[in-house]
Parts: structure tokens; C-alpha cells; sequence
């Protein structure tokens, strides 16, 4: 469920209603909601993270849904040693048409996961992919889309995440494409607006 920039009454109306797990996109609006809400609410960043931020979730975050950098991996790391926790976090991939949406390349994730630097990162658990679909009324296009994350997610389920359960997400799908998603084997769906709104 997105939360952005929705109040609190409107988030603990669907808390009370029994939802746990809601998504934010700035690190300053998650932090004072996440001190204000109920503790056991499971919050998620889907946003893209700048490095200066994470330090305002590291103490909390239940995952971060947008990595597409070595360098980003590393800091959530660093915070989470400091914070004595493990973070889970998503692979974000490019997967759309539109050059303004964040995402790894399959080569820049594979020279991520070879790298020596990640497999030094003990803090941090890689828990699935995230991807988000060109924004278009071009149904095939977006069902191409997601067809390619769900093939991602599969080749590095078999060659660097066998034998780890904890892999097993694949976010995407939202308020406009979310059947697709979910026939494409989406696990997590991030919508906002259709719930919101109704």
C-alpha cells in the first residue's frame, strides 16, 4: 500500500481496518510518520534513496524496495551495522521505455553481485527485484515489461540465490497496471491511488 503524502488519519483508518504494510517515498515524511503510527506497521521505501537519507530509516525500515547502486548497498550496510540489524532490500530494475525512471542494467546488477565489495556486506539481505513499467495505455508493452523482471528474477534465483528462501519478492504493478502484475507473478503491489481514493 502507498502511503506518500497520504495523513495519518488515513493510513490508521486501513491500519484499523487490518493493512500492515505501507510505502513511502521520503525519508523525512516516513520518519515522522513511523514515530507517530503504530510500531508493528511494516514500512517500506519505494522511492529513490538518496545516500544522505538513509540514515533517517536505517533504525527502522523493514525494506527498501529501490537499489540500483554498489555504492547505495553499502551505506544502507554501514547504517545498518550501526543500528545492530539486518536490512532487506529489492534490486531495482530499469525495465521501461522512459529514461527518468532509476533502475540497474542486467549487467550492471550482475557486476554487482560478482563484485568482492558486496560479498562483504553482512548486513544487508537481498530479498527479490523491483521493477516499474513505462507509463502507457500500451497493455503488451507493459505486460513485455514485467515479463522481463519476472525472467531477472529467475536467473538470479537459480545462479546467486538458490538456496536462500528469503528471495522470493518481485515488486511491481501499481494502481493502473496491477492485474498485469499480478498475472506476470507479482508478489508485491504498490498501490496508492485505487485504495485511497475509493
Amino acid at each position: 500500500m502507498v502511503s506518500k503524502m497520504r495523513p495519518m488519519e488515513q493510513i490508521l483508518e486501513l491500519y484499523n481496518a487490518g493493512h500492515r504494510a505501507f510505502g513511502e517515498n521520503r525519508p523525512q515524511e516516513l520518519k515522522e510518520k513511523y514515530e507517530i503510527l503504530p510500531k508493528d506497521i511494516e514500512w517500506h521505501f519505494i522511492g529513490h534513496l538518496q545516500t544522505n537519507k538513509i540514515k533517517y530509516i536505517a533504525p527502522y525500515i523493514s525494506l527498501i524496495q529501490s537499489i540500483d547502486k554498489l555504492s547505495l548497498l553499502c551505506d544502507v550496510n554501514y547504517h545498518a551495522v550501526k543500528h545492530n540489524r539486518i536490512i532487506s532490500c529489492l534490486l531495482q530494475f530499469h525495465i521501461a521505455q522512459e529514461d527518468t525512471k532509476y533502475g540497474l542494467t542486467w549487467d550492471e546488477c550482475i557486476e554487482i553481485l560478482d563484485s568482492v565489495v558486496f560479498k562483504t556486506l553482512k548486513n544487508i539481505e537481498i530479498k527479490g527485484v523491483m521493477g516499474m513499467a513505462t507509463f502507457t495505455n500500451n497493455q503488451t508493452l507493459i505486460r513485455k515489461e514485467f515479463k522481463r523482471l519476472y525472467h531477472y528474477y529467475v536467473l538470479l534465483k537459480e545462479k546467486y540465490f538458490y538456496n536462500q528462501p528469503e528471495f522470493k519478492e518481485i515488486s511491481m504493478g501499481m494502481s493502473d497496471d496491477y492485474e498485469i502484475a499480478i498475472a506476470e507473478n507479482s508478489s508485491l503491489l504498490r498501490i496508492g491511488s485505487k485504495i485511497f481514493n475509493c
